[in-house]
């Protein structure tokens, strides 16, 4: 029947409304609504006298599309509306008033702003020692059961994020390295203490800068990875894919990822170490006359094994920090393809940051301990 239909059109510059304006026909007076061609001018009656039937829905609607042309500059006039149906819109058009008002009326001090963040901080830590939890259970099993890793899956990924990784890495470290002796070489040819360059390079590549340098290219290249990976694959609905197979998205991620990268980033501190100390040797040879005999015998006396070891050692945990917050940041991501940059950002951010910090209290601990 004609009276259980809605409709909206515009003729000789009226808008015409007729029909059942109730919730069951809401949807296609929207779609009407949207391929509407206003008319031109600031004012625009809207004939109200066949519409038989309206509710809350209906009437919230015909006050959108009222606000709507009155933000557009165009007054429009409601004729022929039924008084029932005005005592509705009426009462409508109060309680979003209120509605308004309240809203407006309560400003946001600092002392609820912070009570905002610290809230909001504080569910993050929950979440985030959750997620150790998670991992350090699902690590506990595999090293117990070394058939739950994905071994091709590690694989993979140690081809990807490390020998992929060595253009770079050992590109950067040579240079820090041939940096390093250069600023070195102004200073010591000063004394004639020429040969301690070999002492200023080696201890300081081998103990700190070299892990460290490694550790911020994986977190930049690696971390980030890793973040969008996840996060897209949550923003796609994989993961809830993968859940309803019954896989566990923590051993088929987050393990392989982690694991991977903890023989990946030791290795890649290795070869950044001979790169670095080359890059210094050849600077030595060059501005202080310090042969490569020389450099090397000098290195074997005053390097102790001990600053290799100190350097290795702090990389499987730097690999274990950054893993694990890429990882955890792609989980966190709930929006689309905007919240996957920006926890992509926030992984390699704190990526880094907690790479120095442990490698600051690496360095505290191992002056106590006279290492």
């Amino acid at each position: 029947m004609a009276g259980e239909q809605a409709s909206i059109d515009i003729g000789d510059n009226v808008i015409r409304c007729r029909g059942r304006w109730t919730l069951q026909n809401l949807a296609d007076l929207e779609q009407q609504v949207v391929a509407l061609h206003w008319p031109e001018g600031a004012g625009a009656p809207c004939d109200m006298s066949q519409v038989t039937a309206m509710d809350t829905g209906g009437a919230v609607l015909l006050q959108e599309i009222v606000a709507d042309r009155r933000r557009r500059g165009q007054q429009v006039t409601l004729r022929g509306l039924q008084e029932d149906f005005r005592v509705l819109l009426d009462r409508i058009d109060g309680q979003i008033r209120r509605v308004d008002a309240g809203a407006a009326a309560v400003p946001v001090g600092w002392l609820a702003r912070l009570g905002q963040t610290l809230w909001t901080q504080w569910e993050s830590g929950l979440r985030g020692v959750a997620f150790l939890g998670e991992s350090a259970v699902t690590f506990t099993h595999a090293f117990r059961h070394p058939r739950y890793i994905r071994w091709r899956s590690l694989l993979r990924i140690l081809h990807v994020d490390g020998v992929n990784a060595l253009p770079i890495t050992g590109l950067l470290t040579f240079l820090v390295g041939v940096v390093i002796a250069y600023q070195g070489a102004e200073q010591l040819r000063k004394f004639g203490t020429n040969i301690f360059i070999v002492d200023l390079v080696g201890i300081s590549l081998l103990r700190e800068i070299a892990p460290l340098i490694v550790a911020i290219l994986i977190a930049g290249r690696s971390g980030s990875a890793y973040a969008a990976e996840i996060g897209t694959m949550k923003v796609t609905e994989e993961l809830d894919a993968v859940r309803t197979l019954g896989i566990s998205p923590m051993a088929l991620l987050v393990l392989p990822r982690t694991l991977a990268l903890m023989i990946a980033v030791p290795l890649l501190t290795v070869y950044a170490d001979v790169l670095g100390v080359f890059g210094g040797m050849l600077i030595a040879s060059g501005q202080l006359n310090v042969s490569f005999t020389e450099f090397v015998s000098r290195f074997q006396e005053a390097v102790a094994v001990r600053h290799f070891l100190i350097g290795i050692g702090k990389a499987p945990f730097f690999a274990m920090l950054i893993a694990l917050v890429g990882c955890y940041q792609g989980f966190q991501i709930r929006g689309g393809v905007d919240d996957v940059g920006r926890h992509t950002t926030i992984s390699v951010v704190q990526g880094i940051f907690l790479v120095i910090v442990f490698d600051a209290i690496c360095s505290i601990l191992l002056n106590w301990w006279d290492l």
